[in-house]
C-alpha cells in the first residue's frame, strides 16, 4: 500500500524492549562498522524487507568490513511509528537507516532524529533523476533535505463493475458531485442491500487513512482549506469542514457505508481488498494507486480477474467546481538517523537501494507511482500496472498534507472528529467546534485563522 494503510491495533512498546537493541561496534577509526536499518513490515507490507534482503549482501560486498542489520518491526503504521519514536530518544538504539513517512519528517527535524542530507546528495549523481516535487517531501523548514522518496500515491474511487451493474448503474461509473456519489450508493443499498454501497475512511483506528482516503479528499474538494499557506495558519471556522464532516455522516447514518464498528476494527482495509471486492461484496471505495498490489500476482490477495472486474474514476469535488477533480498524495522515505555512527556507509546504503535498478523494483512490487523519471519511462513500469496511468494523470488534482511539524497531532483531531461524526455521538457542527477548539489549543491562537 504503499498506501497510508489504515490499520492501528495499539501495542504496547517498553523501554525494556528498547534495551536489547545493543549500540553499534565500533571500528576503530570512529566510525560503526554496522549500519542499523529499521523499517515497516506487515502480512500486506513485505515489499521492502523483500528489497533490503536483496541489498543487504550487495552493499556488504561493495563495502568490506561494514555489516548491514535489518530490523523489521512487525507492525501497522500507528505502532510502528511509536516503536521507532523511542527508538530514535537514545543514541544506542537510534537506528542508522530508517523508513519514515512524508508526514513525519518536518517534525522529526525539529526533534532532531534525522541527518541533513544536503552534502551527501550534492556528491550522489542519481539525485537528478528525482522529480523536483518528490524531492519536497523530505525538505524541512531550513530548506535543507533530510530525506529521499521511494515512491509517492494518489488517490481516487475505485469500483466493482458487477455490483454496479447488478444495481442498474451506468458504466463507465464517473461522478461529478459528492451528491452523485450518494445518490449512486442510495441505488446501491436499495438494489443489492447485503452489500456495503460506498467506502470513506473514518475514525480514529483508521489512523491517517482517515484523513487521507476519507476526510481529506472531501476537505480538499470544497472552496476552503485545512491550512492557510500564505499566512502559515491553521483555518478554522470552516464550512467545508462541516460540509465533510456532513457527507460522512450522511453516508454511515443511512447505512450506505461499513457499519460502524466494522468500520472501527482496524483490520477492515484486510476485508475490504480480500474479501469484499473479490467476492462482490463492495460497490465502490476511496482508495490509493497501490491497491492493486494486493490482488496481482503474487499479492496477499491474489485476484487475477481484478483487472476486468474492477473500474476507477477520480473523486470529484463537491459540486464539480474548480479542476472538478481532487487528490491526496503521500509517500515514505528513506532517511540517515542523526546519530549515526557513520553517516557516510549509512547513506550509501539509502543511495544503493534507491538506485534506478531497485528503485523500479519497489516500485512495481507495491504499485508505487515512481518518483525517478528514468523509473517512470521504463517500459516494464508503465507495462506492469493497468492502472499506473490513471492514477499518475491524478498527479495534476493532487494536494499534499501540510508540511508542518504539528501536523500529526492535528491529523489526529480530524480523526476524532470523523469518528465523532460517524458514530452519531456529534453533529458535524459540535465535532467541527471540537476540532477548531483543540486546534487554537495545539498551536495557539496567533497561528489559526477564522
Amino acid at each position: 500500500m504503499r498506501r497510508i494503510r489504515t490499520t492501528i491495533a495499539v501495542t504496547a512498546v517498553t523501554a525494556a524492549s528498547l534495551a536489547l537493541i545493543g549500540c553499534s561496534a565500533d571500528s576503530g577509526d570512529g566510525e560503526s562498522d554496522t549500519i542499523r536499518v529499521v523499517y515497516q513490515k506487515t502480512d500486506g507490507f513485505v515489499a521492502l524487507d523483500e528489497l533490503f534482503q536483496k541489498v543487504k549482501p550487495e552493499f556488504e560486498e561493495a563495502n568490506p568490513g561494514i555489516t548491514v542489520e535489518l530490523e523489521p518491526i512487525v507492525a501497522d503504521e500507528g505502532d510502528y511509528a511509536t516503536k521507532l519514536a523511542l527508538m530514535q530518544q537514545s543514541p544506542d538504539t537510534a537506528p542508522d537507516v530508517f523508513y519514515e513517512d512524508t508526514f513525519r519528517v518536518r517534525s522529526d527535524v525539529d526533534a532532531g532524529y534525522l541527518l541533513n542530507l544536503d552534502d551527501h546528495l550534492a556528491e550522489w549523481d542519481e539525485w537528478d533523476q528525482f522529480n523536483e516535487g518528490a524531492k519536497e517531501a523530505g525538505r524541512a523548514d531550513d530548506g535543507s533535505i533530510y530525506a529521499v522518496p521511494l515512491g509517492t500515491d494518489t488517490r481516487g474511487i475505485w469500483y466493482s463493475k458487477s455490483v454496479l451493474e447488478e444495481a442498474g448503474v451506468t458504466l463507465p461509473w464517473e461522478p461529478k458531485t459528492w451528491d452523485e456519489i450518494l445518490d449512486t450508493a442510495r441505488q446501491v443499498k436499495a438494489a443489492v442491500p447485503d452489500k456495503v454501497a460506498f467506502n470513506a475512511y473514518a475514525g480514529k483506528p483508521a489512523g491517517e487513512g482517515s484523513v487521507m482516503q476519507g476526510f481529506g479528499m472531501l476537505m480538499y474538494g470544497t472552496d476552503d482549506t485545512l491550512y492557510d499557506a500564505d499566512s502559515q495558519k491553521w483555518v478554522t471556522g470552516s464550512q467545508g469542514f462541516i460540509d465533510s464532516l456532513a457527507f460522512i455522516e450522511t453516508l454511515y447514518g443511512e447505512g450506505l457505508a461499513p457499519a460502524p464498528d466494522v468500520a472501527l476494527d482496524g483490520s477492515m482495509w484486510q476485508k475490504l481488498f480480500g474479501e469484499w471486492f473479490p467476492g462482490g461484496q463492495i460497490a465502490g471505495t476511496i482508495e490509493g494507486s497501490w491497491s492493486p498490489s494486493f490482488w496481482k500476482q503474487g499479492g496477499q490477495y491474489e485476484w487475477p480477474e481484478y483487472v476486468d472486474d474492477i473500474g476507477v474514476a477520480a473523486f470529484p469535488t463537491q459540486n464539480g467546481q474548480g479542476d472538478g477533480a481532487v487528490s491526496l498524495s503521500g509517500g515514505w522515505t528513506l532517511a540517515v538517523g542523526a546519530n549515526t555512527g557513520n553517516a557516510d556507509a549509512s547513506f550509501d546504503f539509502l543511495a544503493m537501494a534507491l538506485n534506478k535498478e531497485n528503485a523500479l523494483e519497489y516500485n512495481i512490487t507495491n504499485s508505487q507511482i515512481a518518483v525517478r523519471s528514468d523509473v517512470a519511462s521504463d517500459p516494464a513500469y508503465l507495462e506492469a500496472n493497468p492502472f499506473i496511468g490513471f492514477f499518475t494523470d491524478l498527479v495534476t488534482y493532487t494536494h499534499f498534507r501540510p508540511a508542518t511539524a504539528d501536523y500529526p497531532q492535528i491529523s489526529a483531531e480530524i480523526q476524532a472528529a470523523t469518528e465523532a461524526v460517524m458514530t452519531g455521538q456529534m453533529s458535524p457542527e459540535d465535532a467541527a467546534a471540537a476540532y477548531d477548539e483543540a486546534v487554537v489549543g495545539i498551536v495557539g491562537e496567533d497561528n489559526v485563522t477564522g
